[in-house]
């Protein structure tokens, strides 16, 4: 009851948002494993999934962060990144073989980064793709590394992608190939009724912490996957934002406010992690979230096996 409340209020407020409100927040979307981000259900494929979610895009900015190495050994993924490209929307670097940082030495890292270039020149039309999406969020397995790697970073060119909003997306991958492969309608539409509820969720919590870290809401950048479930639910994502007040706008533009200017250049000194580091840092109590985990674990257990591509 408290969650449905909690949803509801999300609905509401952005219904009611006044004409200043819904200029002065922003969003920016970022969707990342491009161009392949398994498992998948019976039926869909590279393509179809690319196509999905770039035709929900339509006509917004958005960033996609590639994984090149599946170019090369998945002759079906071809068409995904110049399609992306076809639809006006941009691309970055996301990391060779989505790795660890936390696993690599310095000269892997820094192979992870530039064996990607070729691709990312290939098709990016002439647009900036010198942006960079830590794979896993993984920044360093302690400090000396994550200066490193932002130095590494900063020679070759690159601003990071930030994520200042999240709701782990990618948890409801698996799930979903299994009720789709088990034909369950019904597990579906709780998977569907569960993703809305922790967008909602990360709306309120990433918007409660800048608010207390910077005493505004600064634009916010999202992050989200390339995967058949978010094909079928970025329509409805992309109504919740605008409901909630959002407006959207590009990287590029999200990562010009002075909360993104150690991102922005990595050679500077890094601030903590996240809005979330943020906090801790500044003894700022999180704010509560639920925990889906469980549930999608557990949801069309035993059932057929899926296919992953």
């Amino acid at each position: 009851m408290k969650r449905s409340l909690a949803l509801l209020g999300v609905a509401f407020l952005g219904s009611c948002a006044s004409p200043q409100q819904s200029t002065s927040l922003k969003i920016a979307l970022t969707i990342d494993d491009l161009p392949l981000h398994a498992p998948y259900p019976p039926g869909d494929t590279p393509d179809s999934v690319a196509a999905g979610v770039s035709g929900a895009l339509a006509g917004l900015p958005a960033y996609g962060f590639v994984n090149a190495h599946w170019v090369g050994e998945r002759p079906d993924t071809a068409h995904v990144l110049p399609g992306w490209r076809e639809a006006g929307l941009s691309l970055g670097n996301h990391g060779w073989m989505h790795r660890h940082l936390s696993e690599m030495t310095m000269p892997q890292f820094e192979d992870e980064l530039v064996r990607n270039e070729a691709v990312l020149e290939e098709t990016s039309g002439g647009t900036d793709w010198h942006w960079f999406r830590y794979p896993f969020l993984d920044e360093g397995k302690d400090e000396q590394q994550r200066a490193a790697a932002r130095a590494v970073l900063a020679r070759h060119g690159y601003k990071i992608a930030a994520v200042t909003m999240d709701f782990s997306d990618w948890a409801w991958t698996a799930p979903y190939a299994r009720c789709r492969s088990a034909g369950n309608d019904r597990a579906i539409a709780e998977l569907e009724r569960m993703y809305v509820e922790a967008a909602s969720e990360g709306i309120a919590f990433a918007r409660a912490l800048s608010r207390k870290i910077y005493g505004r809401d600064i634009p916010y950048v999202v992050l989200l996957h390339e995967s058949p479930f978010e094909a079928r639910m970025l329509p409805r994502l992309i109504v919740l934002y605008r409901s909630a007040g959002f407006r959207f706008v590009s990287l590029k533009d999200a990562e010009r406010d002075k909360a993104y200017a150690d991102q922005i250049n990595p050679a500077a000194a890094a601030e903590p992690k996240g809005l979330e580091g943020k906090a801790i840092e500044r003894g700022i109590p999180l704010p509560s979230r639920t925990d889906f985990s469980e549930r999608l674990a557990a949801i069309c257990p035993g059932g057929p096996t899926f296919s992953t591509p």
